[in-house]
């Protein structure tokens, strides 16, 4: 339904459903209106029209009451750069020692300016927060220094939400810097090489080549099939082996019958057709077989069996797994500069938010960063 003006200054109010009469179903209300800073803000849970144009009345009766001195000041607030505003605030921490105040300003200097100085006030949100975080983990800063950095980082800037210089919590569902044990560990291409030729083996070999090369997972590797190179450098991801039973089933995150296409190396290529010349092709174009029976595909049992055996001959690191090649092939497009959202898509990832949660510290580099290379090459 369409949005409802009122006058001039108090906001709309508006419905987001399709249904055939808008005013009669039981949909709640909601409203929209530009709060004391500003900033266009929407509120919910109004049954009828109503209460929604109360709420908008009470609301612009308060800005109406707010002294102007004040909205000009959340104004003047919102504008000034994050370094500019730290230090006003450094400066109201009178019950401070000394020593403290100036640990205070290292951290800030060395850490948070080169990345947050120059950034006005009211433009922080939570997205700017977790690249901060991304960046500081990128960087290798060592877990004390990310976290009293966020810790600095969050003071001065829930002072600065409180005077209503930032319209929204800027740390809202932000996680705090932590260690995580899981970080994806990656083989180098020294040791993927190993793993590659680590018991002589051709069926784990195309294994091998399909996760690193493709982003495939173990059962979509498992159910690999010629007739999904649907063009010299493009492979179509149509189903997997599912682990539970050992039969072919859809793709994850996917509906039956979908498919995602994914970026095919001439390497991968090649292997995948002298696999193919060497040991034939099954019924319906699929290419590793069982070990029991030719009839049916490679058990995820036996890979893993396959994959164990290689880590003793190869002497691969402790704690990576099979799922490890999988993590080359996003390190390799990560650090090539390829996007986060293609290798998002190719590899299967249900939002890209898993994608930079788990490669984020492999991503090249920070908007800063970007900002001085660019630079860099304007004034070539």
């Amino acid at each position: 339904m369409a949005t409802q003006p009122l006058a001039r200054g108090m906001g709309t109010f508006f419905k987001e459903c399709s249904c055939a009469k808008p005013t009669r179903c039981p949909h709640a209300y909601k409203i929209r209106y530009r709060n004391a800073a500003g900033k266009q803000t929407e509120e919910s849970g109004f049954q009828t029209q109503d209460a929604a144009k109360d709420r908008l009345t009470e609301i612009y009766n308060q800005k109406r009451t707010v002294p102007q001195s004040k909205a000009e000041r959340i104004q003047t607030l919102g504008q000034m750069r994050f370094e500019e505003y730290a230090e006003a605030w450094i400066q109201r921490r009178r019950g401070v020692v000394p020593s403290t105040i100036q640990d205070i300003k290292g951290l800030l200097k060395n850490h948070v300016y080169p990345e947050l100085g120059s950034r006005r006030i009211n433009t922080f949100d939570s997205l700017v927060i977790e690249q901060y975080i991304a960046t500081m983990e990128r960087n290798g800063l060592g877990l004390a220094v990310q976290k009293n950095s966020f810790t600095r980082l969050k003071s001065v800037l829930r002072d600065a939400y409180r005077r209503g210089a930032i319209p929204d919590d800027p740390f809202l569902d932000v996680t705090p810097p932590q260690y995580n044990p899981k970080r994806a560990i990656i083989p180098t291409v020294g040791e993927l090489t190993q793993i590659r030729t680590a018991g002589d083996d051709d069926d784990f070999r195309l294994v091998v080549d399909l996760m690193s090369g493709c982003g495939l997972r173990n059962g979509e590797a498992l159910a690999v099939n010629v007739n999904n190179i649907v063009a010299d450098d493009v492979y179509r991801v149509t189903e997997q082996l599912r682990h539970e039973d050992g039969k072919l089933g859809k793709l994850k995150h996917r509906k039956s019958g979908e498919f995602r296409e994914v970026p095919l190396p001439r390497t991968t290529k090649d292997a995948i057709e002298k696999y193919a010349d060497q040991h034939g092709v099954l019924e319906g174009g699929y290419l590793l077989p069982s070990r029991r029976t030719g009839s049916r595909l490679m058990s995820h049992r036996t890979l893993q069996r396959l994959w164990d055996s290689a880590k003793e001959s190869a002497a691969v690191p402790d704690g990576m797994t099979l799922y490890s090649l999988r993590h080359f092939f996003a390190s390799n497009c990560l650090t090539n500069g390829i996007p986060i959202t293609d290798v998002a898509e190719w590899m299967g990832h249900k939002k890209i938010e898993v994608t930079f949660k788990i490669y984020r510290h492999l991503m090249p580099g920070s908007i800063n960063t970007a900002a001085k290379i660019l630079d860099a090459g304007l004034a070539a």
